[in-house]
């Protein structure tokens, strides 16, 4: 059964993502006909407007798409086969955290410290925020590392990563509550999540980093099959597991970081999309489940960055609430899934 599903999952997947990226170049708030759309695909468009909307505009957005969805996808997978809990992801060790204190404080700055001419270079366009966000995110996965290095137990590191996102959390209140409401409102903007302010320059630097953390992802395979074992048996057949979740915080680290750093914090994709390829694969092993996860978190970003522009609407949804919606049922069927047959919490 397994062998016939591989042979046509793949391949179903592929133009699945075909079809979703297309859609998503064709489809927003400005409406193309079909023979607009494709004359300016093969150069043939008579209209410098439409070019320019799919290929400055929308193709930066949907490659954008495609890396944020893919890479915190893969960080849900290596967080929950790290900590063997179906509920960890990429945000649990406090890295977005980390990147929103980074953005917080340098909003909060300006407001505080107009007249700096310092503050205004640093908060110009999007380098600012973008520089802010991956300062952060480098300080709190520095701070897991160290951790990491000294402590045994992997529950014991999801537990304190958790605390570091609750403390970077108290802190970014404390900052919007003594500042003024305009800069609170841009930080909250932030927050929302935001594709379409990546440009093709940012994707110079967006794109290697999030593919070099998708190479090492799928190089880690065979350790992540040992670990799903247990750390007793991974250590058994030769992994170092100490050194092996030093990898895994890195690459999480470097794909979270960066990608909140340039389209804000995402919810949802990296916890809900690694247990939606584990039901359409029916498998574990992941050298199968890792490129399943990485094409269904670009399709599912995708079709997620189609439904919030609306089309043919003035109205641009903010992306993290159609991945909430998209993302919230996953986590309580994977809840309800795990509690079947046992007691219940409350009797």
């Amino acid at each position: 059964m397994k062998t016939k599903t591989g042979r046509w999952i793949f391949p179903l997947l592929t133009g699945i993502l075909i079809l979703a990226f297309f859609g998503d170049l064709m489809f927003g708030s400005i409406r193309l006909s079909s023979r607009d759309f494709f004359d300016a695909l093969l150069g043939r468009s008579g209209d410098p407007n439409i070019s320019y909307i799919i290929w400055s505009l929308r193709l930066p957005k949907a490659i954008t798409a495609i890396l944020a969805g893919s890479g915190l996808a893969l960080c849900g997978l290596l967080m929950q086969t790290l900590f063997r809990n179906p509920l960890a992801g990429p945000f649990v060790l406090g890295i977005s955290s980390g990147a929103s204190l980074g953005v917080a404080l340098l909003v909060m700055a300006s407001s505080w410290f107009g007249g700096s001419a310092l503050v205004h270079i640093f908060s110009y366009g999007q380098v600012g925020m973008v520089l802010a966000a991956m300062a952060g995110a480098l300080l709190v996965m520095i701070l897991v590392i160290l951790v990491s290095v000294r402590v045994a137990d992997s529950v014991s590191i999801l537990i304190i990563g958790m605390m570091f996102g609750s403390a970077t959390g108290a802190i970014v209140s404390l900052l919007q509550y003594f500042s003024d409401p305009d800069a609170v409102k841009s930080f909250l903007v932030w927050t929302f999540g935001d594709i379409s302010a990546v440009t093709a320059e940012h994707l110079k630097l967006l794109g290697p980093m999030v593919v070099s953390g998708i190479l090492a992802g799928l190089a880690l395979k065979k350790p992540l099959n040992a670990l799903m074992l247990g750390e007793n048996h991974a250590r058994v057949i030769g992994v170092n597991v100490k050194r092996f979740r030093i990898i895994i915080i890195l690459v999480t680290s470097l794909l979270t970081g960066a990608i909140t750093a340039f389209t804000g914090p995402i919810a949802f994709v990296g916890l809900a999309v690694p247990h939606l390829a584990r039901a359409i694969l029916r498998s574990s092993d992941h050298g199968r489940l890792t490129p399943a996860t990485l094409i269904c978190g670009a399709i599912i970003m995708l079709i997620c960055d189609i439904l919030a522009q609306l089309p043919a609407s003035n109205q641009i949804l903010p992306i993290n609430t159609v991945t909430a919606i998209f993302g919230a049922p996953v986590v309580i069927w994977v809840i309800l899934r795990n509690r079947r047959g046992r007691t219940p919490l409350v009797s």
